[in-house]
């Protein structure tokens, strides 16, 4: 009901209102009436109009035991629910787990401190403003404050019932709140404070349920499984505010609490030195800044002593070792597997050249040659017939170089450095052109397919600078390495134009072969030039690919298990004599 004048409206037959209870009312400073209602909302007369809060702007659905404004004008509107803030059309509300003494709040008051007294269903609750806006920030934060109950002199609890509310602010400062057992009052300018800081102490030590005697140095047995720390501080003013925080340096990352227990528990710790830390304070928030400590070691088991630990790393990494040396052999001896298959097949393609087209063209040579022989002088014929004679000849040179390059010359213990020089006296047109061949480090036997693919890599690139660099000087080194075999082929020509160094030329293959060929034999091949300042054709080949073992045998015996036939000296030495050189 509100009466205007002398008559009195009924509000309730309007419908703007809410068919309940209305509990509480609250005019503010800016002429606006605040209802509480049973259902938990709440509504608020503008300008003649109400407007209606609920459970969409944030407020709790529970019965509202008050409603009052803090010094800067905010609404607070507290019930069963909790403590809520009004601010910018919506509610924020503060429960229980944020520190609330109890799940309802009946009377909240601004002291001229700017503290705030909240009564709670189970006590008188002070905080601050900051802890409050941390509250409202957070769900989880729980405020720091004072409790004021039985044990300060405080008859009774905060009433939760009818007349509403139940905490005021007297003229003169103090706070009156009703409770179950009277009216009680308190000065906040005369509250007496302990400022003792109460002293830590660690009572006992538990390990696996066995009573340890508490001493600084302690040695636990191994495989500690549970330990726990029972502590205490003195403090007799109030005994039951008291607060502990505690923290094990070499495990805890902060500190934990504070809490009110008096025990700390701790599982499954690993071996090593710890320090448990201990403080405490009073009933007033006075922490023991210094607190108690206890240090402790844990012994390690034998199997978690560090030589122990050390001893199966290594192992570890020397099965991994063992791992990656064994898929190395495996992936070597698959490459050497399809190599001595390419092997063959060109040694067959170089015999059947040989033994079909070379003598085909050798023959057609001589008896064209015989034919000339027979033709007059004056003989119109004579002229094509020797053109024609001179382009087999031509051809059959040529087929000879190829075959060369299909196969690899049988040198003296296969020596590369004297199958390269063997390459120069295919030119020798070019006599004045400089060639050497270096080697350096101490000769090693070379698998026979990976020596081949290196010697056809390295005489395409000694062949391409006789006859594309107009080289002055021609060098090959070759250098025998514990891990590598390295071929270098250089000469001071007029270099490779970009472009074909990068995608070859239409119709030649030198370049991409060599790549080819290094691929296969899982090497890497370097090609290094410019236009004027010669050229670089480097090839490394890995140790354990291109080097036969001390024994001669390209393959351990103790591999035999994984397949096919390992590559031997024997087997290698009856293919050399297969594939020797006919004709």
């Amino acid at each position: 009901m509100r009466l205007q004048g002398r008559l009195w409206d009924d509000l309730s037959e309007t419908g703007e209102l809410p068919k309940y209870r209305c509990r509480v009312m609250y005019g503010d400073q800016g002429g606006r009436m605040w209802l509480g209602f049973e259902n938990g909302e709440v509504a608020v007369s503008e300008g003649g109009a109400f407007r209606l809060y609920s459970t969409r702007e944030g407020l709790p659905a529970e019965v509202v035991l008050v409603i009052t404004a803090d010094s800067k004008g905010h609404i607070w509107v507290g019930g069963y629910g909790g403590l809520s803030r009004f601010e910018n059309g919506h509610f924020s509300t503060i429960t229980k787990q944020n520190g609330l003494p109890g799940n309802s709040v009946s009377g909240f008051v601004e002291d001229d401190d700017g503290s705030f007294w909240i009564a709670g269903a189970l006590a008188i609750f002070r905080a601050s403003g900051e802890e409050l806006e941390k509250a409202l920030a957070s769900p989880s934060y729980r405020m720091r404050g004072e409790s004021f109950d039985a044990g300060d002199g405080l008859r009774g609890l905060p009433r939760q019932r009818e007349p509403f509310p139940t905490a005021t602010r007297a003229v003169d400062g103090w706070l009156w709140f009703a409770t179950t057992e009277g009216i009680a009052g308190i000065n906040p300018h005369e509250i007496p404070r302990n400022l003792v800081a109460p002293p830590v102490v660690i009572e006992t030590v538990r390990s696996d349920d066995q009573d340890l005697v508490v001493s600084s140095g302690m040695q636990l047995h191994p495989n500690t499984r549970n330990l726990e720390f029972h502590f205490t501080a003195l403090s007799f003013t109030d005994p039951a505010q008291v607060q502990f925080r505690y923290k094990l340096d070499g495990y805890d990352d902060g500190w934990r609490g504070p809490v009110s227990i008096r025990e700390a528990r701790y599982t499954n710790l690993p071996p090593g030195s710890y320090t448990f830390r201990v403080l405490a304070c009073n009933n007033d928030g006075v922490w023991n800044s210094s607190g108690a400590s206890l240090e402790f070691t844990i012994e390690p088991a034998f199997y978690q002593k560090w030589w122990l630990k050390t001893a199966s790393a290594m192992l570890a990494l020397a099965v991994l070792a063992w791992v990656i040396r064994l898929r190395m052999l495996i992936m070597a001896r698959n490459i050497h597997a399809r190599l001595a298959e390419r092997l063959d097949e060109r040694e067959r393609i170089a015999r059947e050249l040989h033994d079909t087209l070379l003598q085909g063209v050798l023959s057609a040579s001589i008896q064209l040659d015989l034919a000339e022989d027979q033709l007059p002088k004056d003989s119109p014929v004579r002229g094509l017939v020797q053109r024609v004679l001179a382009t087999l000849r031509q051809v059959t040179e040529e087929g000879r170089m190829a075959l060369r390059g299909l196969r690899f010359q049988d040198i003296e213990n296969d020596d590369l450095a004297k199958a390269f020089l063997h390459v120069k006296q295919e030119f020798p047109h070019k006599d004045t052109v400089m060639f050497r061949v270096v080697a350096q480090g101490a000769p090693r036997a070379v698998r026979t397919e990976v020596r081949n693919e290196i010697y056809r890599i390295g005489r395409e690139a000694i062949v391409n600078a006789y006859v594309h660099s107009e080289a002055a000087t021609i060098e090959v080194e070759i250098q025998y390495a514990r891990t590598q075999l390295s071929l270098v082929v250089r000469d001071d020509g007029r270099g490779i134009d970009p472009s074909i160094l990068e995608g070859g030329r239409d119709g030649h293959w030198g370049l991409s072969g060599m790549r080819e060929r290094s691929q296969r034999i899982g090497a890497t091949l370097k090609l290094r030039s410019r236009p004027g300042a010669g050229t670089e054709i480097e090839l490394m080949v890995p140790g354990h690919i291109a080097f036969e073992d001390d024994s001669g045998n390209s393959t351990p015996r103790w591999l035999s298990w994984l397949g096919r036939e390992g590559f031997n000296g024997s087997s290698r030495k009856a293919r050399d004599k297969q594939n020797e050189p006919r004709g």
